[in-house]
């Protein structure tokens, strides 16, 4: 995952009602949190785990 990849959450985690099937663009480098690997997506602040987003493939 690099940052501009186009990602929707997988459902992995809970994902709310307004967030299910929206596209999030990758806005920072994976980092180690916790021992969780995250990344920051725009429009949503604090990280989010890697496992729990799915890329898009662009048309």
């Amino acid at each position: 995952m690099k940052i501009g990849d186009k990602v929707v959450m997988n459902g992995k985690y809970y994902v709310s009602e307004e967030n299910k099937n929206k596209v999030w663009t990758v806005r920072s480098e994976p980092w180690k949190c916790s021992g969780t690997l995250v990344v920051l997506l725009d429009g949503r602040s604090g990280g989010y785990a890697v496992d729990g987003l799915d890329i898009v493939e662009e048309a």
